[in-house]
């Protein structure tokens, strides 16, 4: 297993250590409210790969309803630990909620913290929580930040279960951009772990820290970039398995079992996302290739953006529909609007309704309108009479005609399927390498045992977003009017689509080329594709575009892959 920095990922050594002062049910320095378990920021601040000592002040004597530049009013202490401390603060000017850094204006650390939140301040991205002021004054120094009462530590995500799919891609994706811009303009984190990463109640994923948490606490590293890629990469892997990828617990995650070494999250938990897990195995091993695919590390931010763009993009989960609440009347559409309510328990009389039609002029409607039945009757009897005679005098050719008729669609209906014997047949490559090209004539020769095999797929069943498909053109010997194939599948599952086209030769330019004449989606071993339009062809590609997932053999990896057994056309 590669060596890894530790400062990266705010694993100390006296971990167990605990805080100089935290109460249960803390708020963090960020606003954002979490257990004192929880907060190793706090309990794991010492030991962490610092450079510089705390030195011999002592924390200001600030208590709560302290003013800072007569304008920030000290609320709620979260944090007081190597002689500075956090608060949570009300800028009283805008009236708002802040946080709140303090340390004395002689701390060993005093001078890096200042120049630290004022080159964050310069930043100005919005992915990172914002360094509002930093002063110093009156002996203090202190850095104002903002307050994010709305937004949730991955950490507290964690703690029922591991994310979503798309929530850890949304998570990595938005966490490395952010990284390499902030790389681009010479700012680390060096403090990048599950606490520092927040996502807001609108989706939207936050750091916070930004070179003010290393500098707080004196950490620092020759290879900046590389310890914060590392730390990403601990990120996704306890988001894809909610375990910390090193061998102490940390951030209310367990840690790797001893003597182990770092394995990949798909091995860790069942159903993780292979290619999300790969990615993490890759900014995690910075010195060298992962086993498993000897793809290239990943060691600065800017290379993990580069790879997570390489990646098939994960979609967001289809929307839930919730069946709407059954129709219930409403005391309006009763006719009781602006009535008394009944009380409860009294029976109402129902009101007896008048007679219908019982007027003057009810009775002579009702005169009117059978008259009108009447006339209506007898001209129809007259209409039907007419064409009934009409139709004797060609009673007899008309029944011949019928006959005739008759006899044809008979013998359509009648009329047998023939089995299309295939001549010969030649994988056909849209797009990237061949499957198995060797192996097509296994799909014909009449043996349910053997078969040809595509290649084991990352993402699916659908894998038209990376590849339009794979599939084998069959040449019938002459052109055929090809009704419908029979296709036998290897793989079970959800789910395969094949796709029939016909094809002006055994080796065409394009799927473009070609005209689709009929598809089928299925979740069993076997596929009986109809032909939806009849054409006659002497050559038909059999294309499939969506695979179940399968696991792996002696001859293949685990993946999204399909093999054809057994396949027959007929006319």
């Amino acid at each position: 297993m590669a060596e890894r920095s530790t400062a990266a990922v705010d694993v100390a050594d006296n971990s167990g250590d605990e805080p100089l002062t935290a109460q249960a049910d803390q708020s963090t320095a960020d606003g954002v409210a979490k257990n004192r378990e929880q907060d190793t920021d706090i309990d794991e601040a010492q030991g962490s790969g610092g450079t510089e000592g705390p030195g011999k002040a002592s924390p200001p004597e600030l208590h709560s309803g302290h003013k800072l530049a007569r304008r920030y009013r000290l609320e709620e202490c979260v944090t007081r630990l190597d002689g500075f401390s956090s608060w949570r603060a009300v800028d009283e000017k805008l009236r708002r909620a802040v946080g709140v850094h303090i340390l004395p204006a002689d701390h060993a650390r005093a001078r890096s913290v200042l120049a630290s939140a004022r080159s964050s301040a310069l930043l100005g991205d919005p992915r990172f929580v914002q360094v509002l002021d930093a002063v110093e004054e009156n002996d203090l120094v202190y850095v104002v930040h903002e307050w994010l009462p709305d937004a949730t530590e991955l950490s507290t995500l964690l703690a029922p279960g591991p994310l979503e799919v798309y929530d850890a891609y949304q998570m990595v994706t938005q966490v490395s951009a952010a990284m390499a811009a902030a790389h681009r303009e010479g700012l680390a984190h060096l403090r990048l772990n599950p606490n520092a990463v927040l996502r807001t109640s609108t989706g939207q994923w936050r750091i916070r820290g930004l070179a003010v948490n290393a500098a707080l606490r004196g950490v620092s590293s020759d290879t900046p970039q590389r310890t914060d890629t590392e730390a990403i990469g601990a990120l996704l892997y306890a988001a894809l398995t909610q375990r910390w990828p090193y061998e102490s617990d940390a951030y209310g995650l367990s840690g790797l079992p001893k003597d182990v070494g770092l394995i990949a999250p798909d091995q860790v938990r069942a159903g993780v996302h292979r290619g999300l897990s790969e990615l993490a195995m890759r900014a995690l091993v910075n010195d060298g290739a992962t086993a498993s695919r000897h793809e290239s590390a990943c060691t600065t931010p800017e290379e993990l953006v580069k790879a997570i763009g390489e990646m098939p993009r994960i979609r967001p989960p289809e929307p839930a529909f919730t069946a709407p609440p059954d129709y219930q009347r409403t005391t309006y559409q009763q006719g009781t609007y602006g009535r008394q309510a009944p009380h409860p328990g009294a029976t109402q009389p129902v009101p007896t309704p008048p007679p219908p039609l019982q007027s003057r002029t009810g009775r002579a409607l009702k005169w009117a309108v059978s008259a009108l039945l009447i006339a209506a009757l007898g001209l129809g009897s007259w209409q039907l009479a007419d064409a009934l005679m009409d139709q004797g005098g060609k009673s007899e050719d008309g029944n011949q005609t019928q006959t005739t008729d008759d006899n044809d669609k008979n013998s359509d209906k009648a009329k047998p399927v023939k089995p299309i014997k295939i001549q010969n047949a030649q994988e056909f490559v849209a797009k990237g390498g061949a499957q198995a090209p060797e192996d097509v004539g296994k799909t014909y020769d009449g043996d349910s045992s053997t078969y040809w095999r595509s290649k084991s797929f990352i993402d699916g069943p659908d894998i038209t977003a990376y590849k339009s498909g794979v599939g084998i053109v069959y040449e019938l010997g002459s052109a055929q009017t090809v009704s419908a194939a029979s296709i036998g599948l290897l793989y079970p599952g959800d789910h395969t689509t094949v796709s029939l086209y016909a094809s002006d030769s055994l080796t065409p330019s394009s799927l473009d080329s070609m005209e689709k004449i009929g598809s089928v989606t299925t979740s069993g071993t076997s596929a009986t594709v109809k032909v939806t339009k009849p054409v006659k062809t002497q050559y038909v590609l059999v294309w499939l575009t969506a695979m179940p997932h399968a696991n792996g053999d002696q001859y293949s990896g685990a993946g999204y892959k399909q093999a054809v057994t057994d396949l027959k056309f007929t006319g």
